[in-house]
């Protein structure tokens, strides 16, 4: 058992209250961090402690790793929660908050390396026996590839993927072979900037496809159990805006062979703690695909916690403290149906663009047994332009998916 007492959330906005609400109902205490943009932001106000960690841009703040460790160091924590976004997958960040002789709650570094690796994970989800799109290996710039053979060979429609990528950043759909070496090109130097990784692969595009994900829970050594499923398949700009659990419309049959092949991708890993396997179902086929596995808590996680009646940010920081105690699956079951939709601050008619300013109005229906609002501001906030604009969340559950739906619309 290790002490846990403390927990620093290197994280801002909705996720680090979403951390901060568990940990008081633990009696732990935390410390939040905040540039000089969120000095008075919602996480920042709630917290037992919150420390400047620099000027508003997140690469001088949220993503300065010595800055986060020199921060839970100075004021007693014991244990790094990294959230979502920012350094939630950085295995040096996970490796250096260790090497400062602090817990981090999340997987080992060696597994958020192999599964950041876009174009690794697939290889390794390919071993364990799970079902991979055809696609090519790693493109660098500079690679001798003929891409319009490599293309033809995996078949169009194509995407054009970051190796390092996610949150939907450096995906394109090249649906022609004249159009694939200049948008190789175009991926590769957007990936470059966003991810210090300019490698590229492509993967074969599946027009009529959902997009479901099963929660998984390891135990580091090989077991563990999953929180069934979700579907995430309503985003735009191939980000998520709402979310369900459970993924409604799926034969049982691959809903099971879905479920299982994101178990042997557990125990393949040896995982440890909360993660995601999402899939490709191909709704022509009924068939699933391998898309990647994310190492860190998930945006939409409050849709199975619904279902489920699980805290799954309690059942990290249980594991991390070493006192959680493993369940077998027929433990947890599925009560109704959840749906969660997101709230961004943005411009619908401007092509989704963030929309900056002053939050002069806040108002959200009263929180229920069915309704749960998981939010990172308060009226007369600024959301600022520097940061992702989700701003809050709302998850309604119901006896089955027609009575959530009503009860969201309702909401």
């Amino acid at each position: 058992m290790k002490n846990v007492k403390r927990i620093l959330i290197a994280n801002r906005g909705e996720i680090a209250c979403r951390v901060i609400r568990t940990c008081k109902a633990m009696g732990v205490e935390t410390v939040s961090v905040h540039s000089e943009a969120d000095a008075g932001a919602l996480h920042a106000s709630i917290s037992d402690v919150s420390v400047p960690i620099g000027p508003p841009p997140a690469a001088k703040s949220y993503l300065d790793a010595d800055a986060l460790i020199e921060a839970a160091r100075a004021n007693g924590a014991d244990a790094v929660h990294p959230g979502y976004g920012f350094l939630s997958e950085s295995a040096a960040f996970a490796n250096a908050v260790i090497e400062a002789g602090l817990l981090w709650i999340g997987p080992p570094p060696a597994v958020i390396d192999a599964m950041g690796d876009k174009e690794r994970a697939r290889e390794i989800a390919r071993c364990a026996g799970i079902p991979v799109l055809p696609g090519s290996e790693r493109i660098g710039p500079g690679d001798t590839v003929d891409a319009v053979e490599t293309g033809s060979r995996i078949g169009f429609p194509l995407l054009v993927k970051a190796a390092a990528g996610g949150g939907g950043i450096g995906m394109q759909v090249v649906d022609e072979p004249r159009r694939l070496s200049s948008q190789i090109e175009k991926t590769q130097s957007l990936a470059g900037r966003s991810f210090a990784d300019s490698s590229v692969y492509l993967e074969r595009y599946i027009r009529n496809a959902r997009h479901v994900e099963v929660q998984v829970f390891g135990d580091g050594s090989g077991g563990g159990v999953h929180l069934f499923d979700r579907d995430c398949t309503i985003q735009r700009r191939f980000q998520k805006v709402i979310e369900e659990a459970p993924a409604p419309g799926i034969p049982e049959t691959v809903r099971e062979e879905m479920r299982d092949a994101a178990m042997a991708l557990v125990r393949d890993q040896r995982y440890t703690g909360a993660g995601t396997v999402e899939f490709i179902y191909d709704r022509d086929r009924e068939d699933f695909y391998f898309l990647e596995m994310n190492t860190r808590i998930q945006v939409e996680h409050a849709v199975t916690e619904m279902v489920t009646g699980v805290d799954l940010v309690r059942w990290q920081i249980e594991q991390c403290a070493g006192t959680w105690a493993p369940l077998s699956q027929e433990d947890i079951a599925v009560r109704g149906h959840a749906v969660e939709c997101r709230i961004y601050a943005e411009r619908p008619g401007k092509n989704f663009l963030p929309s900056p300013g002053q939050l002069d109005r806040l108002r959200f229906p009263r929180e229920a047994d069915h309704l749960r609002i998981d939010v990172g501001v308060r009226e007369g906030d600024a959301i600022t332009p520097f940061y992702d604009p989700l701003i809050a969340k709302l998850i309604v559950r119901g006896s089955d998916r027609k009575d959530a739906v009503t009860r969201m619309r309702n909401a």
